[in-house]
């Protein structure tokens, strides 16, 4: 029996040219877009298809397009019978990937969606002040060995882990002098790479505590419904479906940990999946999927082909 789950990208997958062959080719994808961009009051369809590169890489801006797309194609794929309540058994979202699920299982509305994110970029951005936090890929050690490292690196100042991606891919954030300590002490513990990355803040540690506030506030004045199908939790790698819990556990995400390697596992084994569908920009996690779990099925979904060749297996 084939049981799928669909998950949605963070940041990092943005590209100059996203959504633009979505919205050449479906109604249902333009009228995401429009949605979107009356939500903001701004012309984010236009930063998204033509860029500046700067300007859609600013996390306020990647937020909310990264999600604006990922919605795009599932609602394509509902009006071509493909719908999240039939054939989903669980969504789940890397970071912010997980407000793109929310909304695609109805949790939020789009506009809700759309604003929420990009609150959420302002506010991590304002959390830290340019140059004063970092982040940076320790790659080829595991997850205790990264603790040990940024436990280590410190050295009285912020340096934890963030994302724990896949096996042998974890990100360490804090103040720039301790992830530059790690960097230094990953190598000598035996990483294949250890390099910083290209963000402008230091997200998913204890420095974004301010952005975590913001959000908390932000989220207590929005309508939240249960989704249509549960999903997996970034900050507990288990699935849940009510909406208080949903809220604490967003807010708790702003500072906790991306448990991807634990969401996948989750999913793979206890939740019985077999097919793990990737729907936005990008390949990302459908590669750290097959790292997580080489037995599983996993595709990613973005353009029109994709579209068609996805409805065909569901529903041939």
């Amino acid at each position: 029996m084939t049981s799928f789950a669909f998950t949605f990208p963070g940041q990092g997958s943005q590209a100059v040219g996203m959504g633009k062959e979505l919205a050449e080719t479906y109604p249902e994808a333009r009228a995401v877009f429009a949605e979107v961009d009356e939500a903001l009051g701004q012309k984010l369809s236009t930063v998204m298809f033509e860029g500046p590169e700067d300007n859609l890489r600013l996390t306020e801006n990647a937020q909310p397009a990264l999600m604006a797309v990922s919605v795009a194609l599932a609602r394509v794929l509902e009006t071509r019978g493909v719908r999240l309540a039939e054939h989903a058994a669980y969504v789940a979202g890397h970071s912010l990937g997980e407000y793109s699920a929310l909304c695609a299982a109805g949790t939020f509305s789009l506009i809700d969606a759309a604003r929420l994110l990009k609150t959420r970029g302002q506010a991590m951005q304002k959390a830290v002040p340019v140059g004063h936090g970092a982040m940076a890929a320790l790659l080829g050690l595991d997850l205790a060995t990264a603790r040990e490292v940024a436990a280590e690196a410190g050295q009285g100042e912020v340096c934890e882990v963030a994302n724990d991606n896949a096996p042998g891919q974890i990100v360490v954030s804090g103040a720039t002098a301790a992830v530059e300590r790690a960097v230094e002490l990953a190598k000598g513990k035996g990483a294949k790479r250890a390099l910083l990355l290209p963000v402008s803040a230091p997200f998913h540690c204890s420095l974004m505590q301010p952005a975590a506030e913001s959000m908390a506030a932000a989220l207590a004045e929005v309508e939240m419904h249960a989704p249509v199908v549960p999903v997996v939790s970034n900050v507990l790698a288990t699935p849940i479906s009510e909406p208080a819990e949903i809220r604490q556990r967003l807010v708790e995400q702003v500072t906790g940990v991306v448990r991807w390697t634990e969401s996948v596992t989750w999913l793979t084994k206890e939740g019985g999946v077999t097919n793990l569908v990737e729907l936005g920009t990008g390949k990302v996690l459908t590669g750290l999927a097959k790292r997580i779990n080489p037995d599983v099925s996993a595709i990613a979904i973005g353009t029109p082909a994709d579209i068609d060749a996805f409805v065909a297996q569901v529903l041939s």
